[in-house]
């Protein structure tokens, strides 16, 4: 079938609109109408990095409408209201013991511009283009294997689901998945972007009594305390660690890296009180730390988590759940923008304009 997608044809080019070929669900694949896509900084890095193989119809967080099944189909009828989400084998150790995060063919599924079968759906001329995640939804329609898909409540709007696939996922399950902090136990939370206001609102589900959010953006922090931040910091006019140890009495217990930033992820390990951790989500370059005064002499752990750690299929309805009774309200977050304004949601995005912009696409 001919569809309209946000194509991505070389390294660092701007993304046009083109009509482009999808070919129909193979067996336990479902064809999406996509209503509306998150912009993610992980499309910017895939765009101007070329983590993927370009020429590629890029977008990793959509939300649609199931408008067929292919064959041995069962959970999804065409009509549900879904939310996608990345991709995984389903049958490796690490997703069958909860983990489909850390999918030992992640990589390949995820970024090599494959659909689960190692093959394409997508062409343009009769050229190959790459898919992204798994679902490639800055389009009209797409064609994804139904581990990926998440029915989501139809009561809810879905052109505000698609987040919850990605960035919104890996904040609030960073918090609530893999740092578990306990009810009234302290957490540092680096960058106020999607990714760590979506930490904030879940540190505030659990009972963190300090919730600590340090960026360099005061509209951001302002917002932060908004969505349940006890003390907000600007990093560029205060010492964070000196801070954060006077405010905590010797450190706050938990911390969440978001910036990637490399003397960020440094303080983020030196504002820890001993025996505290460190959940780095941000992509962060190769760095240096002082691995016996910053980690192994206080008994403090650094660990990477990828997507919140999150099972999405059990993950998403609960958030949403949480954001129907009024404590996960993300919706603060969000700036719409016509599919034709993909590269304006960029720009800003990137600007810090945006927080999480979404593209409605149909």
């Amino acid at each position: 079938m001919k569809i309209k997608a946000a194509v991505t044809h070389g390294q660092g080019q701007e993304f046009t609109l083109e009509e482009v070929d999808l070919a129909a669900p193979k067996a336990n694949e479902v064809l999406v109408k996509i209503v509306a896509t998150g912009v993610c900084h992980t499309d910017a890095v895939a765009r101007d990095a070329a983590i993927a193989p370009l020429p590629a119809v890029l977008g990793h967080e959509g939300a649609g409408i199931i408008e067929d099944v292919g064959e041995g189909v069962t959970r999804f009828a065409k009509g549900d209201h879904v939310v996608l989400s990345f991709a995984h084998c389903g049958h490796c150790d690490n997703c069958l013991t909860g983990h489909p995060a850390v999918c030992e063919t992640f990589n390949d599924l995820n970024f090599g511009g494959v659909n689960d079968d190692y093959t394409h759906r997508l062409s343009q001329d009769g050229e190959q283009l790459s898919t992204f995640f798994g679902q490639s939804s800055f389009g009209t329609f797409a064609v994804v294997h139904e581990r990926n898909v998440v029915k989501v409540d139809p009561d809810v709007d879905l052109a505000l689901l698609g987040p919850l696939g990605c960035g919104i996922q890996t904040g609030a399950g960073t918090v609530l998945n893999k740092l578990k902090p306990e009810f009234g136990s302290t957490i540092a939370i680096y960058g106020a972007g999607a990714v760590g206001l979506s930490a904030v609102m879940a540190a505030k589900i659990v009972g963190c009594k300090m919730i600590i959010v340090v960026d360099v953006n005061d509209s951001r922090l302002e917002l932060a305390k908004e969505l349940g931040a006890t003390h907000a910091f600007n990093g560029l006019k205060t010492n964070v660690v000196e801070e954060i140890k006077k405010l905590t009495k010797g450190g706050n217990k938990y911390a969440i890296d978001t910036t990637g930033v490399p003397p960020v992820v440094r303080q983020c390990l030196q504002a820890l009180r001993p025996l505290g951790v460190a959940a780095i989500v941000g992509v962060t370059p190769e760095m240096t730390i002082d691995v016996h005064n910053d980690l192994m002499a206080e008994g403090k752990t650094m660990v990477g988590v990828i997507e919140g750690d999150a099972v999405p299929n059990v993950f998403i309805p609960q958030l949403v759940e949480y954001y129907k009774a009024g404590l996960f309200p993300f919706d603060k977050l969000v700036k719409f923008y016509d599919f034709d304004q993909i590269n304006e949601a960029f720009e800003a995005s990137k600007k810090g304009e945006a927080i999480k912009p979404i593209l409605r696409v149909q």
